[in-house]
Order: structure tokens, then sequence, then C-alpha cells
């Protein structure tokens, strides 16, 4: 099963190597992760995905709550949440090309971010499902590089509180 825990961690140094050691000593892969900054700037929050039943995610979760870097760990998946991803796409485009492309560009809600004579670079955030999408319909093109970012999250409503200084 899939599991999106958050973290609110402290800013500091060896967190993120802390935490993600801690998943891999227990044999968890971590198929997304982003870390950044929160409304209070000495703590931070880390959004990551991990796959496993559970049990073992509920263990993982408590011995997450007890590193003494870590403010507060939930797993968000049971809950409504916001996700979201986001992508740079270098895509070989002929001038021919380039309307083409820019109709789906428009119809993801993405943009066009760089153009030379041979490529595009495009900018398109949202669910890991709309980003795998679009990534498919550029295949055809020719797909030079592609840079993501971690997935981030935000259960919906007031539910959790934010991190606390």
């Amino acid at each position: 099963m899939r599991h999106v825990l958050s973290a609110v961690v402290q800013n500091q140094p060896g967190v993120l190597a802390q935490i993600s050691g801690m998943l891999a000593s227990r044999g968890f892969n971590i198929d997304s992760l982003a870390v950044g900054a929160t409304e209070v700037p000495e703590m931070a929050r880390m959004t990551f995905v991990v796959r496993g039943d559970d049990s073992e995610l509920e263990q993982v979760r408590k011995q997450l709550g007890k590193v003494v870097t870590v403010v507060r760990v939930m797993d968000i998946s049971s809950e409504d949440f916001v996700e979201r991803d986001l992508m740079l796409i270098k895509v070989k485009s002929s001038a021919q090309q380039r309307v083409e492309i820019s109709l789906m560009v428009e119809m993801f809600r993405a943009r066009v971010v760089d153009i030379t004579h041979d490529t595009l670079v495009i900018e398109v955030s949202g669910t890991e499902g709309k980003i795998e999408a679009f990534i498919e319909l550029m295949r055809p093109y020719g797909i030079i590089e592609l840079s993501r970012t971690g997935r981030i999250a935000l259960v919906r409503g007031s539910l959790t509180e934010g991190p606390k200084a």
C-alpha cells in the first residue's frame, strides 16, 4: 500500500539523512521525497511516499516520532489531502511541432519556460497521474531530459496544526 507521510522536523543539518537512513534500515524504499522550510523558519516539512503494509508503517511512524529532531509525523494517506509534484521536461521540438506541443501544454495547464531552435522546456505541476500522462504524451517528440520534485502534500481543512517553534 502507498503511504504519504508528512513530518515536521527541526530545520537543521542531518535530519534528512537520519530519517531516510531509518526508513532504509527497515527495508523501505522512498518513492518520493521533498523537504522544505515551513511558515516557522526553525522547522521544515518532509513529505515522503513509501510502500508497505499498515502495521509496518505504523511502527516506522512511531520510531520516527522518537527521533529528537522530529516534532510530528503523520501518515496522511487516509486523510483528505492535496498533493502536488513539479516537473521540468525538455523535449525536441521543430518549428512545425511547436503548435501541437503548445496545445498540449495549454490543455495540461502547464507552461513553456524556455525555447531554443530545437527544444522546449516545459513546467508541469499536479498530481502524479497528471505528470505521468504528460510524460507519455511527450515521448513521441523525444524527451531529452526531465527532472521532478518529490511530492508535497497538506491535509485539507484544519485537521492538523502548523509546526511549533
